[in-house]
């Protein structure tokens, strides 16, 4: 068996927070929104998610997980955890 590391890939991605005034909405989840890639559920409730379309089917997303957008312009949620485990900042 061999082992494998993961290429280092520089990707976009923002915490999504559920609020009607989500400060950071960059333009590629505006236009997946618009596009019908990514939906609401449960909008105006405290279980508001996201429902974003995949190549492996729906993904939902919920208040505090980060949504990203992968090397293809693959558009998928990421758990707060996991995302600080497997991510870091980048210096602009």
């Amino acid at each position: 068996m061999a082992k494998y590391r993961k290429k280092p890939v520089e990707i976009e991605a923002f915490e999504w927070t559920g609020d009607r005034h989500q400060i950071e909405d960059p333009i590629w989840i505006s236009d997946a929104i618009k596009e019908g890639a990514v939906q609401f559920d449960h909008i105006g409730t405290g279980d508001v998610q996201l429902t974003i379309k995949t190549l492996e089917g729906n993904m939902r997303a919920n208040r505090g997980d980060y949504i990203i957008k992968g090397v293809q312009g693959e558009i998928y949620p990421c758990k707060p955890d996991i995302f600080e485990q497997t991510y870091e900042k980048v210096d602009q």
